[in-house]
């Protein structure tokens, strides 16, 4: 059974957010226009098919938005409306987001002003968006590049705030980014000639190095590794994840397929404890587990 929470906690949607949602702005040409372009500006976040009980929850907490299916393992929620934009604005204002995303809500806040305003249908107005659009996500496209050859990208606000993480967001995060995993190598140590180790993880932009750090403070353990351009928080030391991670998981759930994977998790962790693993009816039991999580578990949908 898939663990769900009813309602969802605002920072789990704020943590969430963090790891899968989007600010966007989509600029189209329109000669229906006086400046000939269609601005709109939308808030959305993306799952596969199987987590649309999450995407489901979101919509019912803010009470607006749409749920739309994009292909056979992908749907898609997206708030678009200046009217159902203010809810989602007022969540971020009273519940603010943690990751460099903030610095992209507060351009989408600008960028909602202008359109409140309807200054956006002035060719000042027009230029402020694609200033910010300029500077936010993939920045302009090639025919926006060419209409708006002069366009300087607006310059990117500064958060300078300490992280204080709250368990709401952090697991509403982790069940976006985490991931809970089992290894199992050779090793002629063990009389199976096998280990096992567990392994818990959230990986974040570099530049969110910051909070990466405070997820060490936080619970007290793990260690940050660089991969190309990303940050990776792991924990593997078993002590830490019985006496700390699982605990943490237990009180505080995350939600959807992620919750199956944790689960196993959990189960390899006391084959571990009891040290079954070092049996070869045990061992063989561990990697029937690891076998069906992740993707093991997407391949046998």
């Amino acid at each position: 059974m898939i663990k769900t929470l009813s309602p969802f906690h605002p920072w789990f949607i704020t943590g969430f957010t963090d790891a899968e949602g989007c600010f966007y702005i989509n600029i189209t040409k329109n000669n229906k226009y006086k400046t000939v372009w269609y601005v709109e500006i939308c808030f959305q976040i993306g799952l596969n098919n199987k987590d649309r009980a999450i995407l489901e929850q979101i919509k019912n907490y803010f009470g607006v938005g749409n749920i739309y299916i994009l292909n056979e393992n992908s749907v898609l929620l997206i708030i678009k409306s200046p009217k159902e934009l203010k809810v989602v604005i007022d969540h971020f204002d009273s519940y603010p987001l943690l990751t460099k995303k903030f610095e992209d809500y507060i351009f989408f806040k600008h960028a909602f002003d202008i359109v409140k305003n309807k200054n956006h249908l002035t060719e000042e107005g027009l230029k402020q968006i694609v200033a910010i659009k300029a500077s936010l996500n993939w920045g302009l496209s090639e025919t926006l590049r060419e209409a708006f050859p002069d366009i300087t990208p607006a310059i990117r606000p500064v958060s300078t705030s300490r992280i204080m993480l709250d368990p709401y967001w952090l697991v509403g995060f982790t069940t976006g980014e985490g991931c809970f995993f089992v290894d199992i190598f050779t090793s002629k140590t063990y009389k199976a000639g096998y280990q096992v180790k567990l392994k818990f993880q959230l990986t974040q932009h570099k530049r969110d190095e910051q909070l990466m750090k405070s997820l060490i403070e936080y619970f007290d353990c793990g260690n940050l590794y660089k991969d190309r351009e990303c940050l990776i928080f792991i924990v593997t030391k078993f002590s830490d994840i019985s006496e700390k991670i699982i605990p943490f998981f237990n009180k505080h759930t995350v939600v959807g397929e992620k919750f199956l994977n944790f689960t196993d998790w959990c189960r390899v962790a006391e084959i571990i404890k009891s040290k079954g693993h070092l049996t070869e009816e045990g061992l063989d039991m561990v990697i029937k587990i690891k076998a069906g999580m992740n993707t093991g578990r997407e391949r046998a949908v």
